[in-house]
C-alpha cells in the first residue's frame, strides 16, 4: 500500500479533523455502490480505508511517522536497526529506528542494548547470542460495510452482522452516526501468529421513501387537504420514534415548516435533534364542490407585487 498520507491527500502534520475530512470525501467519491463498474474505484476505496486506520489510531501514526511500522502495520525494523540519521551516535531517546553509528567514538551503548538481547546485560557485548525475537506480526484487518435502516441510525437501534468466520454479532451505534462512520472490533480480523487483527466496519445508512436527514434533524413533506389548513387540524404524523399528533393551525401555509422536538438523530454530545414539518396543501384536481365555492370567492390581495409583476 502506498503512503497513507498520501493516499488520503493530506500533511504528516494534519490534525485527526483534516484526516477524517479527507477520508469522509474520498470515500463519498470512491464508494462500491456509486462506482459499480468501475473496479479501480473499489480497490482505492479499500486503501484509503486502511490508511485511515491506520492514521486515525494515534499509537499506529506515531509507530508510522517514526518509522517502525510500514503502510501495512507490518515492522520495519525488527531489531532496532536503522538506516537513517545524519550523525554519528545513536538518534536519542523516541527518536525512532534513526539507526547508530558502531564506529563512533566515545559512546556507551549499554542502554541500547539492553532489552536487544537477552537478560538485560549491560556493560558490553556479552549478551550479543541471547537477541531476542521481534514479536510476531498480527493478522490483516478485515473490512466490512454494514447498510443500517434510516429509522434504526436515528434511533440507534442495535444491528446484527455476519462476520467472515461466519459469526454473528449485535453492534450498538454510536451517537451521531452518520455514512461513512467507522466501527473498530477488536481481534475480529484475520489470524496470525500474534493474534488476529480488527474488524473495520464502515457504516452506510440507507435512504428511506419519505424522510431526508438534515445535519441531526429529520425533515418530512406533509400533504394536508385545503380544509385542514383553513380552518387548522390535529393530524397524524409519522416520525422515526412512530406516529404523533401534530397541530396546524388554522390559515396555515403551503411551505410552512413545524417542528417536532426531539424526534431526529442523536447528537454526539447528547440530546437529539428534531423533526421537521413542511406543510404540502394538496388541492384535488377536479372537485365540483370546490369549484363550485371559488366561482363565488374571490382573493383580491396583491400576491406578486413583490415579485414586480
Amino acid at each position: 500500500m502506498a503512503d497513507p498520507y498520501t493516499l488520503l491527500g493530506v500533511p504528516r502534520g494534519a490534525d485527526e479533523a483534516a484526516i477524517k475530512s479527507a477520508y469522509r470525501k474520498l470515500a463519498k467519491q470512491l464508494h462500491p455502490d456509486r462506482n459499480k463498474d468501475n473496479p479501480k474505484a473499489a480497490e482505492r476505496f479499500s486503501d484509503v480505508t486502511r490508511a485511515y486506520d491506520l492514521l486515525s489510531d494515534k499509537d499506529k501514526r506515531a509507530r508510522f511517522d517514526r518509522g517502525e511500522i510500514d503502510a501495512e502495520g507490518n515492522p520495519t525494523h525488527p531489531f532496532g536497526y536503522g538506516q537513517g540519521g545524519g550523525g554519528p551516535g545513536y538518534a536519542g531517546a523516541g527518536a525512532g529506528p534513526g539507526g547508530f553509528d558502531f564506529n563512533a567514538g566515545g559512546g556507551d551503548f549499554g542502554d541500547i542494548f539492553e532489552g536487544l538481547f537477552s537478560g538485560g546485560r549491560r556493560g558490553g557485548f556479552g549478551g550479543f547470542g541471547g537477541r531476542s525475537a521481534p514479536p510476531p506480526p498480527r493478522g490483516a484487518n478485515m473490512a466490512y460495510r454494514l447498510s443500517v435502516p434510516f429509522v434504526d441510525a436515528a434511533t440507534l437501534a442495535p444491528q446484527r452482522i455476519t462476520l467472515g468466520d461466519g459469526k454473528t454479532i449485535d453492534l450498538k451505534l454510536p451517537a451521531g452516526v452518520e455514512n461513512g462512520t467507522q466501527m473498530k472490533l477488536g481481534g475480529k480480523g484475520q489470524p496470525g501468529p500474534g493474534g488476529a487483527g480488527d474488524a473495520i466496519v464502515t457504516v452506510e445508512i440507507a435512504s428511506h421513501p419519505f424522510y431526508t436527514r438534515d445535519e441531526d434533524h429529520v425533515r418530512l413533506d406533509l400533504p394536508i387537504s385545503l380544509n385542514e389548513a383553513v380552518a387548522g387540524a390535529r393530524v397524524k404524523v409519522p416520525t422515526v420514534d412512530g406516529p404523533v399528533m401534530l397541530a396546524v393551525p388554522a390559515g396555515a401555509r403551503s411551505g410552512q415548516t413545524l417542528r417536532l422536538k426531539g424526534k431526529g438523530f442523536t447528537r454526539k454530545s447528547g440530546g437529539r435533534g428534531d423533526q421537521l414539518v413542511t406543510l404540502l396543501i394538496d388541492v384535488p384536481g377536479d372537485d365540483d364542490a370546490l369549484k363550485s365555492f371559488v366561482e363565488g370567492w374571490q382573493d383580491t390581495r396583491p400576491l406578486r407585487a413583490g415579485l414586480g409583476v
